[in-house]
Formats: C-alpha cells, structure tokens, sequence
C-alpha cells in the first residue's frame, strides 16, 4: 500500500512538473529576406558560397581571339546603328563569316533590319518602329 501511494505521489509530481514547464512554440525565421535577424545575412552568405559546387564555364569556352571578334562585331554593329537612327547614314551593311546584316532607315523614325544567315541560307526581316511615333 505505502509503495502504491508513494509511486502516485511520484507520478502527480512529475506530471505535474512537465505541465508546468511547457511552452508556446514561435517560429522565429533565420535568413533575414523572411524577416529574420539581418547580422545572419553574412554568415548564410558565406555557408552558402563554402558549399557551391558550380564551376562557370570561361565565357562559354571562348577563346580570347573569339572573345575579341565577338567584341569588334558588337561594336561595329552599334556604330551602324547609332549612324542611321542619328541621321548620318540612310543604312548600311555588316558583313561576318556567318550573317550578312542590312539597316535599312525608312525615313519614318523606324528601322529595317534584313538578317540573312549563310550557314542555313535563312533570312529574318525586323522592323523597328518609331517608338515616339514621330
């Protein structure tokens, strides 16, 4: 009996005791862009870099000769058009080893450009126009 009463002494104690103790749970977010601390931002940053795996490519595997013709194309193309659309030219011609590119001023503020790709034998036309309506 004494041994019966002592065990239920003991387990309404200790019941009792973890009742007392429990807690509301809260979730508090970590990466400070959910609202979480902003002194965290650094640190997830850099957990995040020690573990990236991605090597890039060099520019796609360009060689720097291919790099420099990509460069001298895109130059070339922007002072055609930068000539036509200010007025100094009425059009022009680009030609690569695989596009044959026209800008064609339609005298209405707009643009043509004729695309002709030697490799496939295609060819796109896009027309630009005045975005002002001028």
């Amino acid at each position: 009996m004494k041994r019966t009463i002592r065990n239920l002494l003991l387990f309404s104690t200790l019941s009792t005791i973890l009742n007392v103790s429990a807690t509301e749970l809260i979730y508090q977010p970590v990466n400070p862009s959910f609202g979480g601390n902003p002194y965290n931002g650094t640190h997830l940053l850099n957990i995040a870099n020690a573990i990236n795996q991605y090597e890039p490519d060099d520019e796609l595997g360009l060689t720097a000769a291919d790099r420099l013709q990509t460069t001298l194309q895109s130059r070339l193309l922007n002072n055609l058009l930068d000539d036509v659309s200010s007025g100094k030219s009425d059009g022009g011609q680009l030609e690569t080893d695989d596009f044959i590119l026209n800008v064609v001023d339609d005298g209405n503020g707009g643009l043509t450009l004729n695309i002709y790709d030697k490799v496939t034998g295609e060819s796109s036309i896009i027309q630009v126009s005045d975005p002002l309506g001028n």
